[in-house]
């Protein structure tokens, strides 16, 4: 039910006037003396005060709060400035014209804008550095360690400092990149001595490092100094031990040929070792045949050279007797006389004694064929004469044979072949020096 101005006075437009005289009438009616009217008319005006003040202070904090935000924006607005270093870009309104709230509404679209700014150019720095942070942790080797993003110094924040920052970063990137086709030469170097020398290119290559394993992206493979310092490392021991198994490789490959030669090996036989020779006058770049410098090839050579080294003393004597044969034979032929069973015996006592090397006493042998042979050459006319008064006194005693047949003139068969020799003869025979025809 909807209460009526009659039955409440305090229902219709209030003002402290109507709020007074409400107030008189209901003391004329109740009868409140001057006194109490004048005391309660004091604290109402009291009461009134009280309000007034705490509404006067509470504008007054909020004067002060707007001055504050004023001069914390300003603060801002300036520090802003300074950091981005981009004056020249942001249109700085005039802040002493105004009314505080109207000098904070002209700030706050440039601050507005110098904090999106702020918050941009903020990312910008923190990409570049985190991206100069993870390549010096490349190169440290210490990527792995790092944990959260750089701190970016919001006091300078200017494109002189971001271009600075990224020109460092371009650097980096250029050390980053002459380092890993560094590391990928070295690695390419360590996969082709380990081909020649028969390792394992995994073990070996991920020992400097596991990301050096060829499954590994290249931008993901290790830069650091140390990896680099133990690739160069590797590299250098790769090749020294390159160089010393082809030393023994061409060692053992002139053993090969030596024993194969004092032995009069077939070609056969020899073929079957042509992957150790071939390398006999070879350089250490030179060798790039993949196993050519394993460990397993080195040693079937060594085991080869063993045997044949073991197979030398009882072929000795077969193949000095061989060349005793040919020079009894050249002897013989020159018509030289010696004695093939003291040589025989001397060859057998030398070879069971020990004190002369196999390839001495045969090169000594070789020797002593070569002179036989020049001693045949020089003796060669004499003995074409030999040949023929032998031959002459043969047919001179045929022919007395003849002559001394009373049935050389028969007409039997073959006796025209005996004519023609007796013709023969007598030519022959008339020639020898001092006989009379």
């Amino acid at each position: 039910m909807a209460v009526t101005e009659a039955e409440n006075p305090l229902v219709g437009e209030i003002t402290c006037g109507s709020l007074l005289q409400k107030l008189q009438e209901i003391w004329d009616e109740v009868g409140e003396s001057d006194e109490e009217r004048d005391k309660m008319l004091l604290q109402i005006e009291q009461e009134c005060l009280d309000v007034y003040k705490r509404k006067v202070e509470q504008a007054a904090k909020s004067r002060a709060q707007l001055l504050q935000a004023l001069s914390d924006a300003k603060l801002e607005l300036s520090t802003l400035v300074s950091a981005l270093g981009d004056k020249s870009f942001i249109s700085i309104p005039e802040t002493t014209l105004g009314t505080i709230n109207e000098q904070l509404a002209a700030i706050a679209p440039a601050l507005e804008q110098l904090l999106k700014q702020k918050e941009e150019r903020v990312k910008e720095f923190s990409d570049v550095q985190s991206q100069i942070q993870k390549i010096c942790g490349e190169i440290a080797g210490n990527a792995s360690e790092q944990t959260g993003a750089p701190a970016v110094d919001e006091s300078d924040l200017s494109l002189k400092k971001l271009n600075e920052y990224q020109v460092k970063l371009q650097e980096l990137q250029k050390e980053k990149s002459d380092r890993l086709h560094k590391v990928l030469e070295f690695v390419s170097t360590v996969h082709d001595l380990c081909a020649v020398l028969g390792m394992d290119f995994f073990s070996t290559v991920t020992e400097v490092h596991p990301s050096l394993d060829d499954t590994t992206g290249v931008q993901s493979k290790s830069i650091s100094n140390d990896t680099l310092l133990r690739l160069a490392e590797t590299v250098s021991t790769l090749n020294e031990d390159k160089k010393q198994r082809l030393h023994k490789l061409q060692e053992l490959a002139t053993q090969l040929i030596d024993l194969w030669n004092l032995m009069d090996t077939p070609e056969e036989e020899r073929i079957l070792f042509d992957h150790v020779t071939c390398h006999t006058s070879a350089s250490v770049d030179g060798v790039t045949v993949p196993g050519a410098l394993a460990l397993d090839l080195i040693e079937q050579a060594e085991v080869e050279v063993e045997r044949l080294d073991q197979l030398k003393a009882s072929r000795m004597k077969e193949i000095a007797f061989k060349k005793q044969v040919e020079l009894e034979e050249i002897f013989a032929r020159a018509h030289i006389e010696i004695d093939p069973e003291a040589a025989r015996e001397k060859i057998m006592a030398l070879i069971d004694s020990g004190n002369v090397e196999p390839t001495e006493l045969l090169a000594d042998m070789d020797n002593q064929i070569a002179k036989a042979k020049e001693e045949v050459l020089s003796r060669k006319e004499i003995l074409d004469r030999v040949e023929k008064w032998m031959s002459a006194c043969e047919e001179e005693s045929w022919l007395e044979d003849y002559n001394r047949d009373e049935n050389r003139y028969n007409s039997s068969r073959g006796a025209h072949l005996n004519l023609k020799r007796a013709e023969k003869a007598r030519v022959l025979v008339n020639k020898i020096p001092g006989r009379a025809i």
